[in-house]
């Protein structure tokens, strides 16, 4: 017997659209499974012609989306001449690539897909999707430094985004980005008198490095995968 997925998750798993909006869908009769109109609970195996609005939607490639706790001291990169590069650090069998950087000297989490449509999505400064990084610095500073970094830091030529700053320790902070400039964290910092020790990211949008040792990946979840598709507004195609 074929195996088969509920409706809605075959969407997600083709990178169409969230199960939320798969549902809505199939609520408004635009989906049809082997021409009838499907219904909301149906299952689907890869013999079944899925469409909306009359056009076939295929069974294509699943898209993978991946979260890997990056140690210090692997670079992201593809290029598979470098030492110690992402891709020959994970294994993976398929074709996948990372979303953005972190830096070799830096640590924690990192985005892998197969799905080159997304990569701008989560990237574009202006969609403001927030990046959480622990901080160390080689001193302790004062409450000037924290407002300073919070309005914002002239670095490559321009002014930074204000962000947020919260204190952990004597030299030690969170910091939450929108954006995501080359090295941005700590050029700020050196353009403020301090130098970075030690940085790990801790979080993307809605994503989280906890649960994952360091070196460690995982597949997405269906929820993270669902969530993450509705927060970049994922166009229907």
């Amino acid at each position: 017997m074929a195996q088969t997925i509920r409706i809605n998750k075959f969407f997600t798993e083709q990178g169409v659209c969230s199960r939320r909006e798969a549902d809505r869908l199939i609520e408004s009769g635009l989906i049809t499974i082997n021409g009838r109109v499907a219904k909301l609970g149906d299952h689907v195996a890869r013999t079944d012609v899925v469409a909306r609005a009359g056009q076939v939607i295929p069974w294509g490639k699943a898209s993978l989306y991946i979260k890997y706790h990056k140690p210090v001291g692997v670079t992201t990169t593809s290029e598979a001449h470098i030492p110690r590069n992402i891709i020959a650090e994970i294994g993976h069998p398929e074709r996948i690539f990372p979303i953005g950087r972190l830096d070799k000297d830096s640590s924690g989490l990192i985005l892998l897909t197969n799905d080159g449509d997304i990569v701008n999505d989560i990237l574009r400064t202006e969609f403001g999707h927030e990046r959480e990084y622990l901080v160390q610095v080689d001193r302790p500073f004062d409450r000037s430094f924290l407002d300073q970094m919070s309005r914002g830091v002239d670095i490559l030529g321009s002014k930074t985004k204000s962000c947020r700053m919260t204190r952990v320790g004597p030299n030690r902070f969170r910091i939450v980005l929108t954006e995501g400039r080359n090295r941005q964290i700590r050029r700020m910092c050196q353009a403020l008198g301090y130098r970075v020790v030690k940085l790990h990211r801790t979080r993307i949008m809605h994503l989280t490095v906890e649960g994952l040792h360091v070196g460690e990946w995982k597949e997405l979840t269906t929820r993270e995968r669902e969530q993450l598709l509705e927060a970049i507004g994922r166009p229907l195609r």
